[in-house]
């Protein structure tokens, strides 16, 4: 067996994503042992770290964190750089700006961080079929690999429009495999390979697991991923259909929680409003994103606390980027909860009863703050227990709203929008007919999936990104910054045949 082969076994699986209430198995394999013998099919569990390989690539810088900030939050109009007027980040201050280019460090990062998924779970659908386990747990662990194969897809298209569609492991001394690493192939294929990786997922995954595996992928997150990617191609009636199917309890017990500001606390890990979710444990061993809510921390803050309670002055702190915008904090109508769940102002009292006294920036997102008083805390600042929600209820209701609005479904879409409202301490919405309807879903999703890392392309594919984002004093150009450029590096690796992006 190759050594890349137990370099996934003995290293890779360090970082196992999956989690239960305690999350103790997400305790790795030791690292830096020697390996005296290939005996990787010989033990069945290995079957299952292959797929956890693909889970761990969710915890990576390079997938989750400064540079996806970077490239789908702080290009928006929900967020700016923020940070100080000299810390730019590597390259925040292009993302910002949307003066980036092919040479830029964080759209770099998300090509390498989202390929790299797709390597993960190309080598366990590769190797998972050669263990000896039953044919049920075969059949399920390679359908979780194609789960996140067709996540890190759509990423990746979303982002870059279209790229090489590689559906197995590629063997560098096969020429042929090397061309097709080095050709994109129109956004439409590489739409297809994402839904049939749904597809066949939805087939095998189960609607639940057990405590201990609690985490992995869902029949629902697949048909909730599904009706995403349906949404983006337009595919109004499949996006109904399947958004039906999780509202109506078909696919698992779902809903929305009644608190929307609890969703992002350790409260609210894995509760009936999430469908996907990467599960994080920070401590020893270590098992979290890699600098993900550090980047967004409160950068020079000062801090007291209601009543004291023998604390000290501190609380959880960092580098205080991806800051939401006074556009954003402006445009909350009168009323809505959601606003004060999402940005931590200076003057605000947090859930913990920390107050935030002063600041470098006005504004912090609070759905990546970690409480040192009210939650699991470790002392690790870099690596903390947050849980990234990626696929939720609210937005599940939303794209029902958006679907049933386009195929002329009135009741129904202002059934779906109002419960989101509804639930955000808002009345019914006042709007009627077809466009005034489909807009104010659009004003709602902003405002459900604020600092979510959605709002850029949300623009995008309601064809109004440069109308909002010049409004907003960004550079974007039509026709141009709908997508990110090819990384030059890929460019250079491949010879010339990767080709860029227009405009670039």
């Amino acid at each position: 067996m190759k050594k890349y082969i137990r370099f996934i076994i003995v290293l890779v699986a360090t970082a196992l994503v999956m989690g239960a209430c305690d999350k103790d198995w997400l305790d790795p394999a030791p690292e830096n042992q020697l390996v005296t013998s290939d005996s990787t099919f010989a033990d069945p569990a290995n079957a299952t770290r292959f797929v956890n390989a693909c889970y761990a690539n969710l915890l990576t810088w390079e997938q989750s964190a400064f540079s996806w900030m970077g490239v789908a939050s702080i290009t928006s109009d929900d967020a700016d750089k923020g940070s100080d007027p000299g810390d730019l980040g590597a390259d925040k201050d292009q993302m910002d700006a949307i003066t980036y280019t092919p040479t830029t460090i964080s759209v770099t990062e998300v090509w390498k961080g989202n390929f790299q998924g797709v390597s993960n779970c190309n080598q366990a659908l590769a190797n998972v079929p050669k263990f000896d386990i039953p044919q049920d747990l075969k059949n399920r662990l390679m359908a979780e690999a194609k789960f996140l194969r067709a996540y890190y897809y759509f990423n990746l298209v979303r982002t870059y429009g279209a790229v090489p569609v590689l559906d197995q492991v590629i063997d560098a001394d096969n020429p042929a495999d090397i061309n097709k690493a080095n050709t994109r192939v129109p956004v439409e294929e590489v739409y297809a390979f994402i839904e049939q990786n749904l597809n066949e997922a939805i087939a095998v995954l189960p609607v639940s697991y057990p405590a201990p595996e609690l985490g992995r992928a869902t029949k629902g997150a697949a048909i909730a991923l599904l009706a995403k990617v349906s949404m983006y191609q337009k595919k109004w009636q499949q996006a109904f259909d399947l958004t039906n199917q999780i509202i109506n309890g078909e696919v698992g017990n779902y809903g929305l929680v009644p608190d929307y500001a609890t969703i992002w606390r350790e409260v609210g890990e894995n509760s009936i409003e999430s469908l996907f979710e990467i599960q994080a444990r920070a401590g020893i061993p270590i098992a979290a994103v890699q600098q993900y809510c550090s980047p967004q921390g409160i950068r020079g803050g000062k801090f007291s606390f209601v009543g004291n309670n023998g604390r000290d002055t501190s609380a959880f702190t960092g580098w205080g980027f991806n800051t939401p915008s006074l556009d954003l904090f402006n445009s909350y109508e009168p009323g809505d909860l959601r606003r004060k769940a999402t940005i931590m102002s200076i003057g605000d009292t947090l859930f913990d009863n920390v107050i935030i006294d002063t600041a470098a920036n006005p504004r912090y997102n609070y759905k990546a703050y970690v409480s040192k008083y009210e939650e699991s805390w470790t002392g690790n600042d870099d690596r903390t227990n947050k849980n990234v929600r990626l696929l939720r209820m609210g937005e599940i209701y939303l794209i029902n709203a958006e679907a049933a609005n386009a195929l002329g479904n009135t009741a129904k879409a202002l059934a779906s929008l109002n419960a989101v409202r509804n639930r955000a301490g808002l009345g019914d919405t006042q709007a009627a007919g077809h466009e005034e309807l489909r807009q104010a879903i659009w004003r709602e999703r902003r405002f459900e999936l604020a600092m979510e890392y959605d709002r850029f392309y949300d623009l995008v594919r309601q064809g109004r990104a440069g109308q909002v984002l010049r409004a907003h004093g960004k550079n974007f150009v039509d026709g141009k910054n709908e997508l990110f450029p090819i990384p030059q590096s890929e460019i250079y690796a491949s010879g010339g045949k990767l080709t860029q992006n227009p405009g670039y």
